[in-house]
């Protein structure tokens, strides 16, 4: 199976790979290794999910929030292997980021939006290394970013 197959099995739309905002580029390849920088957290209606965990999200809104971030990566991946994901080896690492007050402990439930789809896309592939940290604030005020490592063939 394809991943653009399994992208339709598992009822994914991915969003319009965004381009970026500052003074950087959205991915990055050095010899075999895909560098996907943050995305934040967006809805399906580009709309940003903003707010802190804890306080303005519950932990099910923050995995919603951080799997929304994933399919942006899932988007710049594909975008960064010319629309053929199957260039991809593996997920090597990701990193979560997430905007929440300072008693807020579930960060790694809440990054587990962005593994869950990662794995659940590329398989065992798509097991990763991954930190899940928490922050007093993220650009534009928004829930969640992630960033990834891929490997590719």
């Amino acid at each position: 199976m394809t991943f653009d197959q399994k992208i339709k099995e598992l009822n994914i739309n991915l969003p319009e790979a965004a381009a970026p905002v500052g003074s950087y580029v959205a991915a990055k390849i050095s010899g075999k290794t895909l560098f996907i920088s943050g995305q934040i957290s967006i809805d399906e209606n580009g709309k940003l999910i903003k707010g802190k965990l804890g306080k303005d999200l519950n932990t099910e809104e923050g995995y919603s929030a951080a799997k929304r971030c994933a399919l942006s990566i899932v988007a710049q991946a594909k975008k960064a292997c010319g629309g053929d994901l199957s260039k991809i080896k593996s997920c090597i690492k990701l990193t979560g980021f997430v905007n929440s007050v300072d008693d807020f402990i579930e960060q790694p439930k809440v990054i587990n939006g962005a593994s869950d789809l990662i794995a659940s896309l590329f398989g065992d592939s798509g097991m990763h290394a991954r930190a899940a940290i928490s922050t007093n604030s993220l650009p534009l005020g928004v829930a969640v970013e992630v960033d990834a490592i891929f490997e590719l063939n």
